[in-house]
């Protein structure tokens, strides 16, 4: 076994309420620099919805991530043989317009226009060309429009769908939306690392960070095309490739990420977790329905005496492991299996992992339960408004597919498809908001809260622990971070003295004018 840590996270998407306040942290740390505008390291998107930049999903259309090729993989985009062909024009790239132009308003013409009839106003201007511009696209332009055609039933998650399925999503009474924040995944098999053509992306040893070496990076762009979370942003101004650093900086110094920590909704979670490096390319490669399971496979138990032995032999520090062992991420993908990858049919292996959202089930099972009482007439009036909670296990499952959200729609977003694996974390969601139900309001018999946490594959124990890590979490639960080893930033910081470009960091954004070389 080839042992390695990798620092991982959680988003629990039941809790985002999409305020952007990860998004403005992020911004105002990393990207308020000339050329990097339209740059969104973290942001939040509403699904049903094109995302940012629009149908990224999309790989028709992109040609991100990796694709099976007999018994191995292959960039479907980028790589040797497409790369040297595309690599003075790239049909996959997105364009400006699929982000959006930058722009800024001509304020001072508030103050310095001259006395008119009319009230001044301030017109919006490019900050690539400088000129007077029509704004047709912003950041989060199609922020909670969940129910418009232009948007929503534009999204690539909605394949599959049956035609009568994405009417009832659509339907005004019935509409129902999410939040679905993104960064850069870290992937165990970044499909960026493999693209670039001057080896300027690089996956860091001691924690998995993927990083852009901005000394090395040439703009080829071709990481830009190969990333299919389009995560990878080109800078304008300086000629160069930029990407989330998951804030490495903060977290060396025991911090946590600006976006995880400025978190209003408290979704975040970030931890270690140990995997085996040896299986990465076997995983990638393997049929697209075994792909998740061997994903989770890969990770590792730090408890296991075995591989707490192997990961030191390979020099993962004792610290490290410690911290995988308190890892919330391992509890809630591991541990509980309440948390998939997002779109794992890329085969990049990622690292962030997302807690599915559970919506308005409860709410469909009581409109539909009030309506079967209408119908039955005088008998309904004789039962106890508990009878709209009646969690008998066949009653409770069987709402899941009739859910306002389509699991299959769930499905394409996180689980290559399979509508199986999604009901798992599902329901294991609802077993816990009933038996806290019942603990907390009492109008659910405990044989009844039991029996449903047996059927999701839980116990009172692990129903309380899950309850706690979602919603009474402090700090230090969330965000488990291994301490930095003075030694290790020795070295990093000697090989960038000593003008080892292969020892830096990546860590360095300029501004300037844009830079070419061989």
């Amino acid at each position: 076994m080839d042992i390695r840590s990798q620092i991982s996270m959680v988003f629990h998407l039941d809790k985002c309420i999409g305020c952007h306040t990860c998004s403005i942290a992020c911004k105002n740390i990393w990207t308020d620099r000339k050329g990097a505008e339209y740059m969104w390291w973290n942001n939040v998107e509403t699904k049903p919805g094109t995302g940012y930049p629009g149908k990224w999903e999309d790989q028709d259309i992109y040609k991100g991530g990796w694709e099976k090729k007999g018994q191995g993989i292959e960039l479907k985009g980028a790589g040797k043989t497409i790369g040297l062909k595309n690599i003075f024009h790239n049909p996959h790239l997105p364009v400006i317009d699929d982000y959006y132009e930058p722009f800024t308003y001509k304020y001072l013409d508030l103050i310095e226009s001259p006395a008119s009839d009319d009230q001044p106003t301030a017109r919006p201007v490019s900050l690539i060309t400088g000129k007077p511009m029509d704004i047709k696209m912003g950041p989060n332009w199609d922020d909670d429009l969940s129910g418009t055609p232009d948007y929503a039933r534009k999204d690539p998650n909605m394949k599959g769908l049956s035609p009568a399925e994405q009417e009832a999503m659509f339907q005004l009474e019935r509409m129902a939306f999410f939040y679905l924040p993104r960064i850069c995944n870290h992937c165990l098999n970044p499909a960026c690392v493999a693209s670039c053509p001057s080896g300027a992306i690089y996956k860091r040893g001691e924690d998995g960070i993927v990083l852009i070496n901005q000394d090395v990076c040439r703009g080829w762009r071709m990481c830009v095309t190969a990333c299919p979370y389009k995560k990878t942003y080109y800078n304008w101004q300086t000629g160069k490739s930029e990407k989330c650093i998951l804030c490495y900086p903060r977290m060396e110094a025991g911090h946590a990420p600006a976006c995880m920590h400025s978190c209003v909704g408290r979704i975040r979670y970030l931890g270690v977790m140990l995997y085996d490096a040896d299986q990465i390319e076997a995983v990638a490669s393997c049929d697209e329905s075994e792909l998740i399971d061997r994903q989770l496979n890969m990770l590792l138990d730090p408890f296991d005496p075995e591989v707490i032995d192997q990961a030191k032999q390979n020099g993962v520090a004792d610290s490290t492991i410690r911290a995988a062992q308190k890892s919330p991420v391992y509890q809630f993908v591991k541990e509980w299996g309440m948390a998939l990858p997002l779109h794992p049919e890329f085969r990049t292996l990622p690292s962030l992992f997302y807690v599915p959202p559970l919506l308005p089930v409860m709410a469909s099972l009581g409109e539909q339960k009030t309506e079967r009482r209408e119908k039955i007439g005088d008998v309904a009036k004789q039962w106890d408004d508990e009878w709209l909670y009646d969690t008998s296990t066949e009653e409770l499952w069987g709402t899941i597919d009739e859910a306002r959200f389509p699991m299959q729609y769930m499905a394409n977003l996180f689980s290559a498809g399979d509508t199986e694996k999604i009901k798992i974390p599902i329901k294991k969601l609802m077993a816990v908001r009933i038996y806290r139900r019942f603990k907390t309001v009492g109008d659910i018999p405990e044989d009844r809260a039991n029996e449903v946490l047996t059927d999701a594959g839980l116990t009172p124990e692990l129903a309380d622990a899950i309850y706690y890590l979602t919603s009474l979490p402090k700090f230090d639960d969330r965000f488990v971070i291994p301490p930095a080893h003075r030694e290790q930033a020795i070295e990093m910081m000697e090989g960038t003295n000593t003008g080892d470009t292969k020892g830096s960091t990546g860590f360095g954004f300029k501004e300037g004018s844009a830079v070419r070389g061989p």
